[in-house]
């Protein structure tokens, strides 16, 4: 049986803050370092450490990227701006960041996808960097071609599949056309894959996420200054129904990475009234932005809850003839009502009237509206939830002197009680020329000592 993961994402969530959790929920480090290796990407390795984030002790796990692959993702004066950092926007793109007297001018260099060049050069210092902006079916093929399981696989899959209807939508393409640019780099990659591993590993089947706490404000990213939270993420958590909890921080908080992965593994937004907590893992994250930047996860078993629930469904009718009535009441037990009965009320001015009660399962409740509106005159319904205690029942076949006969048990913290079925006390009365009273009295009586016995 698999096990449920709790992810408490009161700081947000990103992709190594998550396999950091889960590799401290117990996911296999040597099982995960392995898998990643079989993946056909080059220009990484990988740390999986302790550090503390306000005295709590944490997991990290750390992408390594060589200086062809390395990227700002954990810069936070690249991202949000410092103080001693001032941004001019030129045409063409072109920004000069000016940061502690170093002056980096992106102009032009020249890179190519298929066909289509575009000109970037380096003015003040020279850096040579690869970028490889690799489509959805490059990242797939790298995700099928590699060793890690099948169900990891198919969780990959599931994520980067999020991931590219979100930035589809923001750049305004097709799944085909987009380009992930920073998600498609080498340690968002990894990322990904190694959250699937971890989950996979773990066994993780249900996975609950109630709310993804985000920040405000505004963040840099390749094509410019965007306001968190991000385009990727807003597209994602509209189109997979996430709920985002906005708060005072000025800092991303959620990456489309955590986003995706959330939206992707997800199974309820809600917790169990009551469950245990089987194991704690926390993650750490990497940019610090004044609060503890830590991903809690649980594995938790839920208990049972022993509470039963029905749906009243009640209205007043003053105009309905007392055959009609008779015939909606056969109708909704036909349709599977648990319980229906009139009770009679004075209405408005003294109006005789009855109020008609429907006791059914919350599957059921449309079908005895649609039964209710369209065999009466109501205009309107009350619906109430319900909770209820009932003994556990099951229907019997005993024999008793009389022949054989069905029973209804009712069980409840020691306490039996036999109730004869109806149809068959009838069916003795006529074949024996007995009273009901009498088969009824006899067929229960001997059937507790049956069941008790």
């Amino acid at each position: 049986m698999g096990k449920t993961l709790y992810l408490e994402c009161y700081s947000g969530i990103s992709g190594d803050m998550t396999v950091g959790a889960l590799l401290d929920l117990g996911a296999d480090p040597e099982i995960l370092k392995e898998q990643l290796r079989s993946l056909p990407v080059e220009g990484f390795d990988v740390q999986i450490s302790r550090v503390k984030k306000s005295g709590l002790d944490a997991c990290d796990f750390r992408v390594i990227l060589d200086k062809e692959h390395e990227n700002h993702d954990h810069d936070n004066g690249y991202l949000y701006g410092h103080d001693d950092m001032q941004i001019h926007t030129h045409e063409h793109g072109e920004h000069i960041h000016s940061h502690e007297e170093h002056e980096h001018v992106h102009g032009t260099h020249e890179h190519s996808h298929e066909g289509h060049t575009h000109d970037h050069g380096h003015e003040g210092h020279e850096h040579h960097h690869t970028h490889e902006h690799r489509g959805l079916p490059e990242i797939l093929d790298i995700i099928w071609h590699s060793g890690i399981t099948e169900h990891a696989k198919k969780i990959a899959v599931d994520i980067f599949e999020v991931l590219a209807e979100a930035e589809a939508k923001a750049h305004g393409t097709t799944l085909e056309e987009v380009h992930f640019h920073e998600v498609g780099a080498v340690d968002s990659i990894v990322d990904i894959v190694a959250a699937a591993v971890c989950l996979d590993n773990l066994d993780v089947t249900e996975v609950i996420v109630p709310e993804l706490y985000e920040g405000r404000g505004t963040i840099r990213c390749q094509h410019g200054v965007i306001p968190v939270p991000v385009p990727a993420v807003v597209n994602i958590a509209q189109q997979h129904g996430l709920t985002l909890h906005i708060t005072e921080t000025e800092a991303e908080l959620v990456t489309p990475t955590g986003a995706a992965i959330v939206a992707a593994v997800r199974t309820s937004d809600h917790l169990p009234g009551k469950y245990k907590i089987r194991r704690i893992g926390m993650g750490a994250g990497k940019r610090d932005y004044g609060r503890t930047s830590i991903l809690r996860g649980m594995l938790i078993e839920p208990e049972s809850e022993e509470a039963d629930y029905i749906y009243k469904l009640e209205t007043n009718l003053d105009d309905c003839t007392p055959e009609a009535l008779g015939h909606v009441m056969e109708r909704l037990f036909k349709a599977g009502a648990r319980d229906v009965h009139y009770i009679p009320v004075f209405m408005k001015k003294n109006r005789p009237a009855y109020q008609m009660n429907v006791i059914c399962s919350e599957e059921d409740v449309p079908k005895m509206e649609e039964i209710i509106f369209h065999e009466t005159t109501t205009i309107g319904i009350r619906r109430v939830k319900m909770e209820r205690t009932v003994m556990q029942r099951e229907i019997c076949t005993v024999r008793t002197s009389l022949g054989e006969a069905k029973v209804k048990v009712c069980r409840l913290e020691g306490y039996v009680r036999v109730y004869p079925e109806y149809e068959s006390v009838t069916a003795i009365c006529r074949e024996k020329g007995l009273s009901y009273q009498e088969v009824w009295s006899r067929v229960r009586h001997e059937a507790e000592d049956e069941v008790l016995s």
